[in-house]
C-alpha cells in the first residue's frame, strides 16, 4: 500500500508522520510506504497526472488548494481512493462527505480514531483489489473475498458459503447446477472440486485422505471416490507450489 499525507504546518505533517510510524509498528501486517507533502499545490499536481496512492490523508484548511480541492481532483480520475480527512474545524464535515471521505477526524489527531480509519482503509482498498465471490440471498446479495472462503456446500439447492472467520453465508435456491454457480471460483488455482457438492479453498485445508478432507475449521468433508486421484494430486502440487514460493 501507499500513503500519502499532506499537511502545510510542519509540525503537524511530523506528528502525523510518527504516529503513521507508531501504527507500522502495532499493525506490521498492514505494510506501506509513505509521501508527505507540506505544499498542496505540490500534491495537486501529481494527483492532476493521475499519480495516486491508495490512501490519503488530508489536513482541510491549507493554502491555495485546501483539502477538498485535492479530495474534488483524486475523485475526478474516477479514483475510489480511501480519503481520511483531518481538520481543527467541524465546519467542513459537509463538503468531506461529498467527495466520499471514509474518516474526518479533529485536531489534535486521537490515536486510537486514527488507527481505526487506518485499519477500515486497509481492509476497504484489500476488498477492492481481492478477487470477490458474490451470492444471493434472502438479505440480497451479499460479497466477500474469496481469500476468507474456506468451502462452499451445495446443500438442497442452496449454497452455504463458509468463512475463514466462523460466518455462514446461504444462498437462496440456485437455478443453475452448481458447478455453474461456482464456475468463477475453480478458475483459481487455489479452489478445488472435491466432490460434487463441496467446493474446498486449498488454504485451509489441514489433512487429506482417499475419502475426506479436514478443513481448518474441524470440519470434515467427503472426497468423492472419482475425484480421489485428481484431489490428492492437485492437493500436492499446489502445496509444493506454496513451498517454494
Amino acid at each position: 500500500m501507499e500513503i500519502t499525507i499532506c499537511d502545510d504546518c510542519i509540525k503537524d505533517l511530523l506528528h502525523l508522520e510518527k504516529m503513521l510510524l507508531k501504527y507500522k509498528t502495532r499493525y506490521p501486517d498492514n505494510e506501506f510506504t509513505l509521501e508527505k507533502y507540506s505544499d498542496p499545490s505540490r500534491l495537486y499536481h501529481k494527483v492532476a497526472e493521475r499519480e495516486l496512492t491508495d490512501i490519503y490523508i488530508l489536513d482541510m484548511l491549507m493554502p491555495k488548494r485546501t483539502g477538498i480541492d485535492l479530495g474534488r481532483q483524486i475523485r475526478m480520475t474516477g479514483s475510489e481512493n480511501v480519503i481520511i480527512y483531518i481538520t481543527s474545524s467541524e465546519d467542513y464535515a459537509l463538503d468531506a462527505y461529498k467527495v466520499r471521505a471514509v474518516r474526518y477526524l479533529l485536531k489534535p489527531i486521537d490515536e486510537n480514531k486514527l488507527f481505526e480509519a487506518l485499519n477500515y482503509a486497509f481492509s476497504y482498498t484489500r476488498s477492492k483489489t481481492e478477487p470477490s465471490y458474490t451470492i444471493k440471498t434472502k438479505n440480497g446479495l451479499l460479497t466477500r473475498t474469496c481469500s476468507k472462503i474456506e468451502y462452499i456446500e451445495n446443500a438442497g439447492r442452496k449454497l452455504e458459503v463458509h468463512l475463514s472467520d466462523g460466518e455462514v453465508l446461504k444462498s437462496l435456491f440456485i437455478r443453475r447446477s452448481f458447478e455453474e454457480e461456482i464456475e468463477e471460483l475453480t478458475g483459481h488455482k487455489n479452489f478445488l472440486l472435491v466432490h460434487k457438492s463441496f467446493l474446498v479453498n486449498l488454504n485451509y485445508v489441514k489433512q487429506l485422505t482417499a475419502e475426506s478432507i479436514t478443513m481448518h475449521s474441524g470440519r470434515q468433508l467427503p472426497v468423492s471416490r472419482a475425484n480421489s486421484a485428481k484431489v490428492k494430486r492437485e492437493y500436492l502440487l499446489f502445496v509444493s507450489e506454496k513451498v517454494g514460493k
